[in-house]
């Protein structure tokens, strides 16, 4: 049997075992019932297709009923890392990775990085099963370094998607880019309580903004606020505090107390600064300066 003998429906079902066994580490019928709607003997039948295709991929634990990952996993199809971290942020959409002619015309723009898959998936197989990892990492500061870190969550901002994690090193919750990281390879051993996602305070967060159209640098404040879908002048997002100065900085977001940045690419202002108290990333957010302090 060869993939390109399957109905698309087929690869479609086979394209999403792969891609939960691989960055999941595991996959059940269950999950074809939720996904497909198909009934078991269809998804008995998928599992064996699969096993036929890629002897070695999947292993089955009878112990918890469920089809894993095996050691020596190669894949079928030919992900690329932008639809995967799609899928891992968004949810499987139909089609299995096959390149198709735009309907019109159309042009996206280029990954400024893309993680090795691998990688990648040593990181989410780790979130779910809340395991640590050593790494290397290139960091700007010092260059080439191993850590253990203890991911939770992928985190895209704007222009390359980090992971968020635990860094043993620092004994701090830190932003890891996936492009920098290299050698992943799980750590036996118990995860501490201050190791865990509920300890992230700048995770756990929310600061709520408020946009408005820059007082200084936009003639025809309506075209800002349509283009935003804002109520009233403004517009009101929550966003987790880990985040926000990378969401101001991709919005390219005036910080200055009084507007005063003229770039023309300033279309906002964040008007409730006060919002920034206790925000640790603000060295990314535009014109940010920390208050003087009061005598």
């Amino acid at each position: 049997m060869a993939l390109e003998d399957l109905t698309q429906p087929q690869r479609d079902r086979l394209a999403f075992i792969e891609l939960r066994v691989r960055f999941y580490g595991e996959v059940r019928r269950q999950d074809l019932f939720a996904r497909f709607n198909i009934q078991a003997a269809a998804a008995t039948r998928d599992l064996a297709t699969y096993k036929e295709l890629m002897p070695g991929n999947i292993d089955y634990d009878g112990k918890s009923k469920v089809h894993v990952r095996a050691e020596l996993f190669r894949p079928l199809f030919d992900f690329s890392a932008s639809r995967v971290l799609m899928w891992l942020a968004q949810g499987y959409g139909d089609n299995e990775p096959v390149r198709h002619r735009p309907l019109i015309p159309a042009e996206v723009g280029a990954q400024i990085s893309s993680p090795d898959l691998e990688t990648l998936s040593v990181i989410t197989r780790a979130i779910h099963r809340k395991s640590a990892v050593q790494i290397t990492y290139r960091a700007l500061t010092c260059g080439m370094t191993s850590r253990e870190i203890v991911p939770f969550a992928l985190a895209d901002n704007g222009s390359r998607w980090h992971v968020r994690a635990y860094d043993r090193r620092s004994s701090e919750f830190r932003d890891f880019v996936l492009a920098r990281l290299a050698d992943a390879r799980f750590v036996d051993g118990p995860i501490a309580d201050e190791e865990r996602p509920d300890q992230d305070i700048q995770w756990n967060r929310v600061v709520e903004l408020e946009l408005v159209p820059h007082p200084a640098n936009m003639r025809n404040p309506d075209t800002i606020e349509a283009e935003y879908g804002m109520s009233e002048g403004r517009l009101v997002t929550r966003v987790r505090a880990a985040l926000v100065g990378y969401m101001l900085r991709s919005w390219n977001v005036d910080c200055t107390p009084d507007h005063s940045l003229r770039g023309g690419e300033n279309h906002l202002w964040l008007k409730n600064r006060q919002a920034l108290y206790g925000v640790a990333n603000l060295v990314l957010a535009p014109g940010y300066s920390e208050p003087p302090a009061s005598r």
